[in-house]
């Protein structure tokens, strides 16, 4: 069977493979007036996003944050159980031992994204890059005997656990295909000559990558990382503000059935018209979720000032929480370098301004409190 987007080939194994067609997909993507508009509207509500970084207090502080976030939701639409907390909590383990597999999972993700974006900075995306941040994603958590870091030199498939190649809902390229089509993938990416709007260009990009799925483990959460470090390449984004992992898991359905028509009728422009609609979407709840932290943030600074002015200390704590939300009388020592005493002062003054919130009460030893309206405009969709 031939589609605009490829071929289904039987191969001699006695299965059936989809071959992809190099991008851009022939005929090209119509742009109609619906999709101008959702275009218009994607364009605008992500330069409105990416602005916002300009207002943000301690941008960096903040953009941790979403992207851990993000590596929450990416993980969770593959199955992950964890949540925010246990994702902060382990990052702030001294021990650095995490016995969650799923927590590692995601903390890998983590640790991808930032290599991935100060990589960028001396190698542009490339399958190179890709193969590179791969190997950080599935280090020492399940999958990591899947070859991480290399692409397959075996056949795949997708469908339901349990399932074989016999009953696989989708079976990817060939290996050899695989190879080609990669290659072509990397040539689209780095075609400056396509008259393709950049919004569309990447969702053809995430589509395209998910088909050939090039990765015996991993390439759900490859996938979703190659938008941030596409749209931050091109400096269409400075930060990764946009966690297009929210609206996937929250319209996961339609997210793989979309996926699924392109390879089998070719309908592009659905897809395409649906990863719009998402940057519409998260582009909006980003902005809301920044304005509703900044408001945090000039609240709890004028707590402060109230009660003593500004102590240096106090003001300091207030930036850490934003990075760190989840504290212990310990780490407040350590953080600001101040005695075990002076740090119970400084503990008592922000449960008193409701800055922060026992979540031990009862115990002695050893208490956590969390930075608790902040967390909550953060853990949105992430439970």
């Amino acid at each position: 069977m031939i589609t605009r987007a490829g071929t289904f080939v039987n191969t001699l194994n006695g299965y059936s493979a989809f071959i992809p067609k190099p991008l851009p997909p022939e005929p090209s993507i119509k742009i109609d007036k619906e999709m101008y508009e959702l275009l218009s509207s994607a364009d605008r509500k992500l330069g409105r996003l990416d602005g916002i970084t300009e207002i943000l207090p301690n941008p960096d502080l903040f953009v941790a944050m979403y992207v851990k976030k993000e590596a929450l939701l990416s993980s969770q639409i593959e199955g992950t159980q964890a949540s925010l907390i246990d994702v902060i909590n382990a990052e702030s383990n001294e021990s650095g031992i995490i016995d969650n597999t799923d927590i590692s999972e995601i903390v890998n993700y983590i640790s991808a994204m930032k290599y991935g974006l100060a990589r960028l900075k001396t190698l542009p995306l490339s399958l190179r890059l890709i193969k590179e941040i791969h190997g950080i994603l599935l280090k020492d958590v399940r999958g990591s005997e899947r070859s991480p870091g290399e692409f397959r030199n075996s056949q795949n498939w997708i469908g339901p656990a349990g399932c074989t190649l016999k009953n696989a809902s989708f079976i990817p390229p060939t290996v050899s295909e695989m190879n080609i089509a990669m290659a072509d993938l990397e040539n689209f990416i780095h075609d400056n000559k396509s008259c393709l709007p950049p919004l569309i260009k990447i969702a053809l990009i995430h589509a395209q990558f998910e088909t050939i799925h090039p990765f015996l483990d991993g390439n759900g959460r490859m996938g979703r990382l190659l938008i941030a470090f596409w749209l931050c390449e091109q400096e269409i984004l400075h930060q990764p503000l946009l966690y297009l992992s929210y609206y996937f898991k929250q319209n996961r359905t339609e997210y793989y059935d979309r996926l699924t028509a392109i390879r089998k009728q070719g309908t592009w422009e659905q897809w395409v018209r649906f990863f719009l609609q998402g940057i519409i979407e998260i582009s909006d709840e980003s902005v809301k979720s920044a304005k509703n932290i900044i408001a945090i943030k000039t609240q709890c600074h004028d707590k402060i000032l109230s009660i003593d002015g500004g102590n240096s200390s106090n003001l300091k704590l207030l930036d850490y929480l934003f990075y760190q939300p989840v504290v212990t009388r310990k780490s407040i020592c350590k953080y600001l370098d101040i005695s075990y005493p002076t740090s119970g002062v400084i503990l008592k003054n922000f449960v008193d301004m409701n800055i922060l919130k026992d979540i031990s009460p009862g115990k002695q030893r050893n208490k956590k409190y969390t930075f608790y309206d902040y967390l909550q405009i953060m853990e949105k969709g992430t439970h």
